[in-house]
């Protein structure tokens, strides 16, 4: 059960209440995060941004799912795991990999190099060595990727976080 309830571009005041009358204005309906996170502007704020932002990621989308799944099996968002298991498959990961990444691997060398990253900077980014970065470059991935990396886990610890404080789970979520 949701320990904060979610607002409406009615029960909303100032920045939180513009910020949700444009989202649901260009979207129709918004989530129970979003609308729950309002009631902290300056969150709200820096979520979607950092959200546009990594839409921007030159890391695949199957690479960045395959992040966030392993990041969110170590935090334990329910609500995160459910939307990015969702758009694992709708990128066509199959139903393997998807249960790899919640184990922190891949059947591909490339994609767990870069899912053990993941969770190297989600436990302890003090365990990424010039070792790990120079094999990284050995699978291919270029500095910006490396970087974007940062950014998903930042994302996924700042919107797990979240949902776990405020006690929303899949259940609170008619969209999951």
């Amino acid at each position: 059960m949701s320990r904060l309830a979610p607002l409406t571009p009615e029960t909303a005041v100032g920045v939180s209440r513009d910020l949700l009358t444009d989202l649901t204005t260009r979207h129709g309906r918004i989530g129970e995060m979003v609308s729950t996170m309002a009631h902290s502007p300056a969150l709200l704020t820096g979520y979607l941004q950092l959200s546009r932002a990594m839409k921007r990621a030159k890391l695949s989308r199957k690479a960045g799912e395959r992040v966030s799944i392993a990041v969110q099996a170590q935090q334990g968002c329910g609500l995160c795991m459910d939307a990015h298991v969702a758009a694992a498959r709708a990128h066509g990961i199959p139903e393997d990999e998807i249960q790899r990444a919640k184990a922190g691997t891949s059947a591909d060398p490339a994609t767990a190099a870069i899912i053990d990253l993941g969770l190297r900077v989600y436990r302890n980014p003090t365990a990424v060595t010039d070792e790990h970065i120079a094999a990284l470059r050995d699978h291919g991935y270029s500095n910006r990727e490396i970087a974007d990396v940062v950014g998903i886990v930042a994302l996924n610890l700042l919107t797990g976080a979240f949902n776990l404080v405020a006690g929303l789970t899949p259940e609170d979520d008619p969209e999951q």
